[in-house]
């Protein structure tokens, strides 16, 4: 556990949390500044690798000043009261629409219960709620200084979620985009190969908010998208090209499978036969370890999906 983090540059630092017991799979970011800051706390289960990787990195979580949620789903924000209870002086920053829930997190336990069943305990379990007077609240274009240099700024970023914002870096001029612009395999990138699929799951995804947020990410021009699931890419055109081209395939597909009242297994299927073919195309071996996670994302995005459908056509 106490190997869990690499060093992205001098001040950016990524623990594995291993989520779901998967390595690579999502993490929490450390920004090594005058206010040390962490950008998501994972799933209360990730939250003994966060001490542990912060442990070797020579860092106290006394030390901590800030941490950070993109939004308040629960395996990037499930932990942070647990994380807080460890780090005494630090302030949870959080999206407007997010904070209530972190206060009084029923409705996340409710909601997270409806998509994963019986598995909620093991994957969530606890949901410790966090005290108001310990929550900054960020709204678009609000910045939060962290050093001489370093102010983040905060940009409202729906699609994904409408409680989910993105955090600017002016030092890397990088990105922490949660899940409003996808999912960075980094089971592939380990083997040179760039892949990105969109995050489309219940309850709140709308394909048009995504794409108007990733045009707004895209119009800062920055060097590095820094992904919730899972380490950075320095190939932000790339990452554009492919969250448009499969978030295209998904609703497409997803309209179709669902005006024949297929089931969310078959819409999930389907998606997971076309996203195959493609990596069979540049050679990537059927029995690739990225598939379990690819798998593991097609159910959930497959239920968002037919919620945004079933929406839609109501």
């Amino acid at each position: 556990m106490s190997n869990n983090f690499i060093q992205l540059s001098p001040r950016i630092s990524l623990i594995d949390g291993f989520d779901l017991g998967l390595k690579e799979r999502t993490g929490t970011y450390v920004i090594n500044e005058d206010k040390i800051t962490l950008i998501e706390s994972g799933p209360s289960p990730s939250v003994p690798h966060v001490l542990a990787g912060l442990e070797s990195m020579g860092i106290k979580p006394e030390q901590i000043d800030y941490l950070i949620v993109t939004h308040i789903h629960l395996d990037h924000a499930g932990g942070a009261g647990l994380l807080l209870e460890k780090c005494p002086n630090a302030k949870l920053v959080v999206h407007p629409k997010g904070a209530r829930h972190l206060m009084n997190p029923s409705r996340l336990i409710a909601g997270a219960k409806a998509v994963y069943g019986e598995k909620f305990d093991l994957l969530f379990d606890p949901i410790v709620p966090i005290q108001e007077d310990r929550i900054l609240i960020k709204n678009d274009l609000d910045t939060l200084l962290i050093g001489d240099k370093c102010n983040l700024e905060f940009y409202d970023t729906p699609g994904h979620a409408n409680h989910h914002f993105s955090i600017y870096d002016p030092v890397s001029n990088g990105i922490f985009t949660g899940d409003t612009i996808g999912v960075h395999y980094q089971a592939l990138a380990n083997d040179h190969i760039h892949f990105v699929l969109p995050s489309t799951s219940p309850n709140q995804f709308n394909p048009e908010s995504m794409i108007e947020s990733l045009n707004k990410i895209q119009s800062l021009n920055v060097d590095a998208i820094y992904f919730g699931h899972y380490s950075l890419s320095k190939q932000p055109n790339l990452v554009y090209e492919q969250v448009r081209k499969w978030l295209n395939e998904f609703v497409a597909i997803g309209e179709t499978v669902f005006k024949k009242s297929g089931s969310i297994n078959e819409l999930s299927n389907t998606l997971f036969t076309s996203i195959q073919a493609d990596l069979d195309n540049i050679g990537v071996s059927r029995e690739h370890p990225v598939y379990e996670h690819i798998k593991l994302d097609l159910q959930v995005c497959s239920m968002g999906i037919v919620d945004f459908l079933s929406k839609k056509y109501k």
